[in-house]
């Protein structure tokens, strides 16, 4: 699958879209299809401060429970409300069902963060 060249990616399959001082942050589509069906989302709420590399919430599926990761640190400025009754989207258009909106504390942490080509080359290697 070709992943979308406008977004970040961790190693540990979760994107971001950055527009300025803000960013979108979802799971990737490689993540929901290890997960399987998602039933359920859990999300912090709006201003929770969340940590590059610490989980700042959950996704269940029938198979497993999963934390989410943040990817880079900031405070969440908005959550996708939609997902707590349909998370089932994630696995329609992991790239564009975005779980939290952050205002971003540290632009220079998306510098460690993967290019589209170099997270498709981590998930092959992976695989």
């Amino acid at each position: 699958m070709a992943y979308p060249s406008d977004l970040k990616y961790t190693k540990e399959h979760e994107w971001i879209k950055v527009n300025g001082k803000n960013a979108a942050v979802g799971i990737t589509n490689h993540a929901q299809e290890q997960l399987g069906d998602i039933v359920f989302v859990d999300l912090p709420k709006v201003g929770t401060e969340i940590t590059a590399g610490k989980p700042f919430g959950s996704i269940e599926s029938v198979k497993a429970v999963s934390d989410v990761y943040a990817p880079i640190s900031g405070t969440v400025t908005e959550v996708n409300s939609e997902l707590t009754s349909a998370p089932e989207k994630i696995n329609q258009n992991a790239h564009s069902a975005w779980m939290v909106k952050i205002a971003i504390k540290n632009p220079a942490e998306l510098n460690g963060l993967l290019s589209a080509a170099d997270y498709e080359k981590f998930v092959a290697e992976e695989g």
